[in-house]
């Protein structure tokens, strides 16, 4: 595995830090209500690789955009307006007419609940025919995109965006290839979600998929779940309520990744075991020139679990870009999904001085 910091652009050389491809949609959270039974709900914007693109913003002060494709009408608005809020640069979002009722073309809804102690999180997602899952190959404008004028040092996606369609899978592809000739460096957030996958061939679809998506990637996230239903690499020792997380079992899992495909030069998971819904045990274990870091789980308490792996990932890619070493960026992604789950929403409110406190193992007392 070839150092990063070896093939990193430099900052003044681009305009972008980092690009994310996928997916925004609009949340509605009930709060302390059930999704079923809730009055009135709490909208904000969210998606699993934009996410990472605004964690990288309001969080790290990079400069960040999203490629993705919205219906022109007052709810693609909304979502609009909620990531000028997040400061994510939305030069490259694709706007789409609208036929005033959508039968064509429509944007993503996402009603999640929190969960709280026994009663685990439960998302109901309302996402057919929506804009971005309607993108083909040509449609981004990928030679320009990463061109001399313009250009990333860091370009993300994942699995949840290549789920939408058969061309989402296409333009991710096409993405890929030509930020890899463009020199950028590229990470993967497996993100398996059954929901997308069942009804377009389920578990070896996806497979198939992402084994030839991942071929293309620098940096690959993934979970306790993701890389048994994503890549067919199972973790042994690990039950289905993954209440056992055995680091030995996850080394052996990360080294058979490295040889099966020797292009990554990252391969980091999130370690959670949902204790309850209101606490979990929180750490992360990643791969680098073969050798292990381990960043053991701790207790957490949980408002919102949704975006913690997000979080995780943007905190890492933040060390990896600003020079750090690879320990210190699976440190910095644990800290920030820690503090991302203190909040409701999908997306992170916390800041670098919070993350740097998490990670030098500060205690919450009140700072004023």
């Amino acid at each position: 595995m070839k150092d990063l910091q070896t093939i990193l652009k430099a900052p003044e050389a681009v305009r972008w830090d980092c690009i994310s491809l996928g997916e925004v949609m609009l949340r509605f959270d009930p709060g302390e209500d059930r999704i079923h039974t809730a009055r009135t709900l709490r909208v904000s914007e969210g998606g699993g690789e934009y996410n990472v693109a605004r964690g990288l913003r309001r969080c790290f002060g990079l400069r960040t955009a999203v490629t993705t494709a919205l219906a022109d009408n007052a709810i693609g608005r909304l979502v609009e307006d909620l990531m000028l809020q997040g400061g994510v640069d939305q030069d490259l979002v694709r706007w789409t007419p609208f036929d005033g009722v959508g039968r064509a073309v429509r944007n993503g809804l996402n009603f999640t609940e929190r969960g709280f102690g026994v009663r685990a999180a439960l998302g109901c997602s309302d996402r057919g025919n929506t804009a971005v899952s309607q993108v083909r190959p040509g449609d981004f404008d990928w030679r320009s995109i990463f061109g001399k004028d313009l250009g990333s040092r860091w370009f993300h996606t994942g699995g949840i965006f290549a789920a939408l369609s058969d061309s989402t899978m296409a333009v991710a592809g096409e993405a890929m290839d030509v930020a890899k000739t463009a020199g950028s460096v590229i990470s993967y957030d497996l993100n398996y979600r059954e929901s997308l996958w069942k009804s377009i061939g389920g578990k070896p679809r996806a497979q198939e998929v992402n084994q030839e998506l991942v071929r293309k990637v620098d940096v690959l996230f993934g979970n306790e779940e993701d890389f048994s239903a994503m890549l067919g690499v199972e973790i042994e020792g690990v039950g289905k309520q993954f209440d056992e997380l055995p680091v030995a079992s996850y080394t052996k899992m990360l080294n058979e990744l490295a040889r099966a495909y020797p292009n990554l030069k990252v391969i980091a998971s999130t370690l959670r075991t949902a204790h309850t819904a209101s606490e979990n045990a929180w750490g992360a274990i990643a791969l680098h020139s073969g050798g292990i870091v381990h960043v053991a789980q701790r207790n957490v308490d949980i408002l919102d679990r949704v975006g913690g792996g997000d979080s995780f990932a943007s905190g890492l890619i933040y060390g990896l870009l600003s020079g750090k070493d690879v320990e210190w960026a699976v440190r910095c992604g644990v800290a920030h999904g820690a503090l991302a789950m203190t909040t409701p929403g999908d997306t992170s409110t916390a800041s670098l001085n919070e993350v740097l406190r998490v990670m030098g193992g500060e205690a919450a007392r009140i700072v004023r």
